[in-house]
């Protein structure tokens, strides 16, 4: 028992050393050994655990991946205001900031869809289900009479996900005026434009509370 703990543990962290190896070389240009010294390993080492390295690699995207879908649906299964799941929806896909790994390696992993037909299809995948993530907060609002969609709520979803995956990249690449919170804006823009609501934005500043103003004390007469 303590051995296959010790295996998965093992595991999980090559799948890590992978990720940063991939990050740092390119999803192409990757080796073994930068594998392995990642890890902290010998090449044989990791050879055991994963005797194909593509294999390693694939799991390594499969991880990153999780966040962009799974971990996203479990984030609002509790929200119930369809607005608020939208908003937290859309600042959940985008990078933490410019060092965001996950965000990097697809980055690469999409540098590399074009002459890899494995990531291409991992691509499209993770595509399709953000869409499909999408659609269902876009009809359920619109069941409930919260949203009015201005289009299908397809073409709406497919464009929310493309905004997520340009202003992602802009991050990622230190563009001095894009953050997260400035592209988070820049999609809610469009998400209010198709849904019809004025969705919080994250540049949304508190109200500023007024105090009553004092008229001001009349000089005494003279004497």
């Amino acid at each position: 028992m303590v051995t296959r703990k010790r295996k998965t543990e093992r595991r999980l962290d090559l799948i890590e050393a992978a990720r940063r190896a991939m990050v740092q070389y390119g999803t192409d240009a990757v080796h073994l050994s930068q594998v392995a010294e990642e890890a902290g390993l010998t090449s044989g080492a990791v050879l055991y655990h994963y005797p194909e390295l593509s294999d390693l690699l694939l799991e390594a995207h499969h991880a990153g991946m999780e966040r962009f879908y799974d971990q996203r649906m479990k984030k609002i299964a509790g929200i119930a205001d369809p607005a608020e799941k939208l908003v937290v929806t859309v600042r959940s896909g985008l990078p933490s900031g410019p060092d965001d790994a996950d965000v990097r390696l697809l980055c690469e992993l999409g540098g590399s869809a074009g002459r890899n037909r494995v990531y291409a299809t991992l691509l499209t995948t993770l595509f399709d289900r953000q869409v499909t993530m999408y659609q269902l907060i876009l009809e359920t609002g619109a069941a409930q009479g919260v949203f009015t969609l201005s289009g299908d709520s397809q073409t709406i979803s497919r464009n929310l996900v493309a905004l997520e995956d340009a202003y992602g990249y802009r991050i990622v690449a230190r563009h001095p005026m894009i953050g997260t919170d400035e592209a988070t804006e820049l999609i809610l823009d469009y998400a209010r434009q198709a849904t019809g609501h004025p969705l919080p934005g994250a540049l949304a500043k508190p109200p500023v509370r007024r105090t009553r103003q004092r008229a001001p004390k009349a000089d005494p007469a003279p004497s």
